[in-house]
């Protein structure tokens, strides 16, 4: 299944993302000022990322996954949910970065601490993923159906990736810098 096999992928790269957030959000816990340019390009990125791939990719997953099985509707719903709760926290964090980068009062401790639950937030709906909706897909869609749903992408959503890649060469230089994540 080797787009089952791209989204681990995914979930490891977002997982990267996130560890550059939690560094950052650590120094800002710390008292000290951490590099706003760099968060601001991690969360442009996973909005980028998340509107232009994840969202076509969701729903194309949970209409296939309604049609074959039909009682995974709850689960779908509440994965729609929880990833537009995630969405929504991100939006918050981004307009806050804002008004931080215009040199506007922002309350730093505020700042921090959505960005702690945002993080924790992101974490819970990756591992919500690898441990319910993976063996879903697993279980209830083959290697035909899954080539069929990634030929539904929308077009050219492989070279967005590309493209994000090229547009943030500050994120993929500290990304090579940073250790590996903790597994969480």
């Amino acid at each position: 299944m080797p787009m089952l096999t791209q989204l681990r992928q995914d979930h490891a790269n977002m997982a990267r993302l996130l560890h550059v957030l939690q560094l950052k959000q650590k120094t800002l816990a710390e008292g000290e000022r951490p590099d706003f340019q760099l968060i601001r390009e991690v969360i442009d990125y996973i909005l980028d990322y998340m509107n232009e791939f994840t969202v076509p990719l969701e729903r194309i997953y949970s209409e296939q996954l309604l049609t074959t099985a039909p009682e995974t509707l709850e689960f779908t719903r509440k994965l729609a949910e929880d990833y537009h709760d995630l969405h929504e926290r991100l939006m918050r964090l981004s307009q806050d970065l804002d008004m931080i980068l215009m040199d506007a009062i922002v309350p730093m401790d505020r700042f921090t601490e959505d960005m702690r639950a945002y993080l924790e937030a992101h974490r819970a709906y990756l591992r919500h993923e690898r441990e319910e909706l993976f063996p879903l897909i697993r279980e209830h869609l083959d290697d035909q159906d899954l080539r069929r749903l990634a030929e539904l992408l929308p077009e050219g959503a492989s070279s967005k990736l590309e493209y994000l890649q090229s547009t943030y060469p500050e994120l993929y230089a500290e990304l090579k810098g940073d250790p590996e994540p903790v597994p969480t």
